[in-house]
């Protein structure tokens, strides 16, 4: 059975970019909000990425990442992760604190980023909500800190067990001339995203003209 994710048209591509550039604007002012200053966020890439491709897109597997997973709970269930590399994550808690942090493994640190991260995914499945008319909740986020080679090849590990493709997007937010890179992956599982682009208006019209059975 071939995945359906692989059958993507160049429309369906540009829903999904579209959905992230509007979940980056919600999550935009949320950020803002949360760290009472004004922030500016933009979605450079979103696109489905080969399960192979996850553990090379932070360019450097050696390089540290700070990684935050929430489960998404509901009729589009799967994953999210939200990374960040150590330098970025070293400026975001700059701004949430006023001072460069001393220990980014700290308590206090963890739950700042932990909060953040919460907040962004939150905006984001809020505006898959508002889009889609589906009803879509993420659970309590788990924190940890590791090479990213390690991080992602647990990604693509664990998305291995549903299919081979996951949703890439690329974020950047800036604050002045403070300007902070972080990944989210949103690792769907079986039938999840098919039911956000149907949603959305962009079902295939090849899966449409196929009859119930395929």
């Amino acid at each position: 059975m071939v995945n359906p994710i692989d059958k993507l048209t160049p429309f369906q591509i540009d829903a999904l970019r579209e959905l992230g550039n509007i979940g980056a604007g919600n999550t935009a002012t949320a950020l803002a909000q949360f760290l009472e200053r004004e922030i500016h966020m933009e979605v450079p890439a979103a696109r489905i990425l080969p399960l192979e491709e996850v553990p090379q897109i932070m360019g450097v597997e050696e390089r540290r990442v700070g990684c935050v997973l929430l489960r998404i709970l509901g009729e589009a269930p799967g994953k999210m992760v939200f990374l960040i590399e150590e330098e970025c994550l070293r400026r975001l808690l700059t701004l949430v604190f006023g001072e460069e942090p001393d220990d980014l493994e700290g308590e206090l640190e963890r739950s700042a980023l932990q909060e953040i991260a919460n907040i962004l995914s939150g905006s984001f499945l809020n505006s898959i909500n508002k889009m889609t008319g589906l009803s879509c909740v993420q659970s309590l986020p788990n924190y940890a800190m590791d090479m990213a080679e390690a991080i992602l090849s647990s990604i693509a590990a664990y998305q291995g067990q549903f299919g081979d493709h996951v949703l890439f997007l690329e974020t950047s937010f800036s604050e002045g001339d403070n300007q902070i890179f972080s990944k989210f992956f949103l690792i769907p599982e079986p039938g999840s995203l098919e039911q956000i682009l149907e949603a959305i208006g962009a079902e295939s019209d090849e899966q449409d003209n196929s009859g119930p059975n395929g």
